[in-house]
């Protein structure tokens, strides 16, 4: 249902934009997340994007990542600056049918994930 890619080999500052193509009806009543896992770590909200545009985040990217949706394209975006060697993780795509911005794992459908790698 969901498809992530854009994540690869990047250098530390550098910057990346995720992509999240979903194959659901009515992609524009679903609220898109973005989660991370890094090795030996747990999954993590990075932030969400609802119907109406509002957005949240992670404190820990709040001042360099951003997350976008077109809704004609049925696609969600997740625009990474500034990117840190902590930043390396898995990256997923979700998409939960709510009007909230939902930052727990309680989302309806997941992506298989994208690995960025943040190297010094």
């Amino acid at each position: 249902q969901l498809q992530a890619s854009g994540g690869g080999l990047v250098q530390a500052g550098g910057s990346l934009r995720l992509s999240c193509v979903a194959s659901v009806r009515t992609f524009s009543r679903y609220t898109m997340g973005w989660f991370r896992q890094a090795p030996g770590k747990e999954r993590e909200f990075v932030g969400a994007i609802n119907w109406s545009g509002i957005t949240r985040y992670a404190d820990s990217v709040s001042d360099r990542f951003g997350v976008s949706r077109d809704n004609a394209k049925n696609t969600a975006y997740l625009q990474m600056n500034g990117l840190k060697l902590e930043d390396t993780a898995v990256y997923y795509c979700a998409a939960r049918n709510t009007m909230l911005i939902d930052t727990s794992e309680r989302y309806d459908y997941w992506g298989q994930g994208t690995l960025v790698t943040v190297s010094s």
